[in-house]
């Protein structure tokens, strides 16, 4: 059953609010390369598309409430790292953090009727399972690249990255027929997605 306006006006902020603040806390304190998680716009992304799916119908709800939870969390991230790590807390009007929750509110729409969609039918259920590994693909992508440059266990991050969208894929998927498509057209939409944050200076 859809979650009511009432529920969701009270719940999305305080998830966003847990979000960024508990990533903070994340980057913070687990140790490396389990740390990179937090660090990580595809769990952020993943997030949007988990409240997506626990939403489960109205892509127009869907996308509004995700968009809202990745902004919110956004500032909680900046007042986490204040004040636990005593940064200043102007950061969370600066251009830059303007900036992450402009693309929060992309993602969010994104991602949020990715969610909704990965419970109907057809070829949306497909792309709507596909999303959420596509994001873990991209990222294991970029540390592959980080890798072949030097950084510091990147290889770990890959295998990580890749074991998650296997197993996003597997638990959203449903039916065999509806993962290996979906694991199909994963790879794809990861290869845009790379194109895309090459493009915006990722």
């Amino acid at each position: 059953m859809s979650p009511s306006r009432r529920v969701l006006v009270f719940l999305v902020p305080v998830a966003g609010f847990l979000l960024g603040f508990l990533d903070f806390v994340w980057i913070k304190w687990v140790p490396y390369p389990f740390a990179e998680l937090g660090n990580s716009t595809a769990t952020w992304a993943v997030a949007a598309f988990a409240l997506g799916w626990w939403i489960r119908a109205g892509a127009v709800r869907a996308a509004v409430a995700a968009s809202a939870l990745l902004v919110v969390a956004v500032p909680s991230y900046y007042l986490a790292a204040a004040l636990l790590q005593g940064d200043d807390l102007a950061v969370i009007g600066a251009p830059t953090a303007l900036l992450w929750m402009a693309f929060g509110v992309l993602a969010g729409v994104v991602f949020g009727v990715a969610g909704t969609w990965a419970r109907s039918a057809g070829w949306r259920r497909v792309v709507g399972v596909a999303l959420p590994a596509a994001v873990f693909v991209e990222e294991a992508l970029r540390f592959v690249g980080k890798a072949r440059s030097g950084y510091p266990g990147a290889w770990w991050n890959v295998v990580i990255d890749l074991g998650l969208a296997v197993l996003l894929v597997v638990l959203v998927g449903g039916s065999a027929r509806v993962r290996l498509l979906a694991a199909a057209v994963a790879v794809p939409l990861a290869g845009l997605g790379a194109v895309t944050f090459a493009a915006l200076g990722g």
